[in-house]
């Protein structure tokens, strides 16, 4: 099919070269000129693992190309609109006005019979609303609201291979046209949710919303166990054998950030009270509220372990971004929490493996170097803020032999403490006795 993308960011960069790996003519849309320029040669303005390969795939084939233009969309059957809905300044609602801008310059566009596709997550009514819209200027065409679940580092596979599909729609014609895009995930078996507009829209929030209410549970617990000696691990073990709640992101640590969870959550509440419904999602603010506090523990605890001071004291802050596999640092409680040392006057030396450019830009003021052994050189407390495989596989021995003081703040409970204590180094983590 003939497919548009509109935004290229990271949702719209990665479902446009999944769309054109899955065999349709594909072009994406975006006001920044360099973006454009960059996925045009086939450079992805992020890291996403897998990206690279399509997108240099697509375009060699010519089914993916890009523009600034959105008038160039115009041929177009279906469009995407993937534009970012970040939180408003100064409130907690979402701001929508890059989806209505988008949806605007597309309307003129719009030939005969073409399909809008909102993707970006939006506060419930704004499909009808657009909907509204588009009957009043572009009778000839239809929208639908289609979720995207992906999760980054993982953003590609979650595109060619959706666990479900969710379309929220008014006719009943638009469910065999998505169809036809998502043919090869729908022949694969992935479940299809055919819905209304509003449960679309609620589908994606809701499932955030619960996401982050189970991370922000266990991490609860986790102060229950620094209180009574009790063992979060354990306790997560235990209860996720049972099937009603699972094991899954029961990992008590410091906690969630990124672009999506913190700003969803809040967007959501602010919707609700809207609605006037804000006492139904009262307790996201709980959720929110203890996922902020985690960040204050590690640095509570780092305090802690250099002698209730960090002034002048060189702590190494291993990771940046706000979870691996990703060079995000948006709303990373690994970022913060290196910023807050720095503020309690530390000499903070941060790695990451793909974080560093992005956490230089938006926080300069702290000390950045490439390699692992290079942050760890001379350092008085090591804090593991962001769970990177090569720092999950660290071993006790050989790290001690680079440090000046063997104590280490696990933020994400990732390593042995017996093999670490065993090493003679001082070793905490959140929940853990």
């Amino acid at each position: 099919m003939r497919i548009s993308v509109i935004g290229c960011g990271y949702l719209g960069a990665v479902h446009a070269s999944a769309m054109a790996e899955l065999g349709h003519e594909v072009i994406g849309i975006d006001v920044d000129e360099r973006k454009i320029a960059a996925l045009a040669a086939g450079r992805p303005p992020f890291f996403e693992p897998g990206l690279p390969e399509i997108l240099t795939s697509a375009t060699a084939t010519g089914r993916l190309r890009f523009s600034t233009d959105i008038a160039d969309a115009a041929a177009a059957e279906v469009h995407f609109l993937a534009v970012g809905t970040p939180q408003t300044a100064g409130t907690n609602a979402a701001d929508v006005s890059y989806v209505d801008a988008a949806f605007e310059g597309l309307l003129p566009h719009l030939a005969e019979g073409a399909l809008v596709v909102g993707k970006s997550t939006v506060p419930v009514g704004t499909a009808a609303r657009l909907a509204g819209r588009l009957a009043e200027s572009a009778p000839h065409a239809s929208l639908a609201w289609n979720p995207e679940f992906l999760r980054e580092g993982f953003a590609v596979k979650d595109t060619l291979e959706p666990d479900r599909l969710v379309y929220g729609v008014a006719h009943e014609h638009v469910t065999s046209v998505l169809d036809q895009v998502y043919r090869a995930a729908i022949e694969a078996g992935t479940p299809r949710l055919v819905t209304d507009y509003a449960t679309a829209e609620l589908v994606k929030v809701a499932a955030n919303a619960f996401l982050a209410t189970k991370i922000s549970f266990i991490n609860a617990m986790a102060e229950i166990a620094d209180a009574t000696g009790a063992d979060v691990t354990a306790l997560a073990d235990a209860i996720g054998h049972d099937a009603r709640i699972g094991r899954r992101f029961l990992n008590a640590g410091i906690g969630f950030g990124g672009g999506c969870l913190p700003k969803d959550i809040r967007a959501f509440t602010a919707r609700a009270e809207e609605l006037g419904r804000g006492d139904s999602l009262e307790f996201l603010k709980e959720v929110d509220t203890i996922n902020l506090r985690q960040r204050k523990r590690v640095v509570d605890l780092a305090v802690a372990a250099l002698g209730g001071s960090a002034h002048r004291a060189r702590i190494a802050v291993l990771g940046v971004t706000f979870k691996p596999e990703s060079d995000d640092v948006r709303d990373s409680p690994a970022l913060d929490v290196a910023v807050q040392l720095k503020g309690l006057g530390a000499e903070v030396v941060a790695t990451d493996p793909e974080g560093i450019e992005n956490a230089k830009r938006k926080h300069p003021q702290l000390t950045y170097v490439e390699s692992t052994r290079e942050a760890l050189r001379g350092a008085d407390l090591v804090v593991l803020a962001t769970e990177w495989r090569e720092y999950r596989a660290l071993d006790a021995e050989e790290t001690a032999r680079l440090v000046a003081g063997r104590s280490i703040i696990d933020g994400r409970n990732v390593l042995d403490p017996a093999a670490w204590r065993a090493a003679g180094w001082t070793y905490r983590g959140l929940g853990r006795p």
